[in-house]
């Protein structure tokens, strides 16, 4: 058979004007199409994990999508977490705790690290340009106390360290789901998100944490996870916009991930709104 003609004749053969379409839409070519392409190569990123397994440690589809998108984003990743005990130990086959057991933050966290991990207590900005904080029960739990006492809270010492080690430094820092209680505690005044502040028929499950955020003293600013437009109004190319909110001024960036009650693929997409705007800020 013939061979096939090289792609930039084919997208001319099909018509000028979708060409010029698709060469304004990506001067930089067809991958930018791609929502997470590469773009800011350089950034080292640091993320800190709380555990492994939403209901006592680190979210895993979370942790993933963060690493997925860091990895696509061109950053280089150095994983660390708390060498403290877990606050307990689920069961997630029953979501019950298994009273006999105990198991380390740092440990846990090494499952989903491949093992190349580090202790928080080694954490600098002078090493990396972000922070980024993956969200799970653990955050609140092993990371802070919130899932006990909520806006009396108190946040691991650590935790606390890096939080404000680099919002001291202008870097920025990245939390998703229940994580960004931690920047509503530690940072005064910063602005967060965890999706809306009503639970609407059990969409929005935490749909409380938002009001704790605000007795905090911290800005709650209500976002989807996705939002879709109809096919008639979107062009060929998009059709749902995945939100993070960006408090310029303090360089926090959040999206809601799981406090939403809806598909994977939307949690990932959001998820990869929250690294693009941290990675953009790093300036790399």
């Amino acid at each position: 058979p013939p061979p096939l003609p090289p792609p930039s004749a084919m997208l001319t053969s099909r018509g000028p004007a979708l060409c010029t379409a698709l060469r304004r839409a990506a001067p930089g070519g067809l991958a930018a199409f791609h929502s997470s392409a590469r773009r800011y190569r350089g950034a080292r990123v640091a993320v800190v994990l709380s555990g492994c397994g939403v209901y006592d440690g680190t979210e895993i589809h979370e942790a993933s999508a963060v690493l997925v998108h860091l990895s696509r984003g061109g950053a280089e990743v150095q994983m660390y977490a708390p060498d403290v005990p877990q606050m307990h130990v689920i069961d997630h086959s029953k979501g019950q705790p298994a009273e006999a057991e105990s198991r380390n933050v740092l440990v846990e966290s090494a499952r989903i690290a491949r093992g190349k991990i580090a202790s928080l207590a080694k954490l600098t900005t002078a090493d990396h340009d972000a922070v980024i904080f993956p969200g799970g029960f653990g955050a609140a739990k092993n990371l802070s106390t919130f899932a006990v006492d909520g806006k009396d809270c108190k946040v691991n010492r650590e935790v606390e360290r890096v939080l404000k080690d680099f919002h001291k430094a202008g870097k920025p820092i990245g939390l998703c789901c229940i994580s960004p209680v931690l920047a509503a505690k530690v940072l005064s005044g910063a602005e967060v998100t965890v999706g809306h502040e009503e639970e609407e028929g059990g969409k929005w499950p935490y749909a409380g944490t938002a009001g704790a955020i605000k007795e905090l003293g911290a800005k709650h600013c209500v976002k989807e996870v996705t939002i879709s437009f109809p096919g008639s109004i979107c062009c060929v190319f998009l059709n749902s916009f995945y939100e993070a909110h960006v408090d310029t001024k303090n360089k926090v960036v959040t999206t809601p991930a799981f406090m939403c009650e809806t598909a994977l693929h939307h949690i990932f997409d959001g998820i990869g709104a929250m690294v693009k705007n941290v990675l953009k800020l790093t300036g790399k």
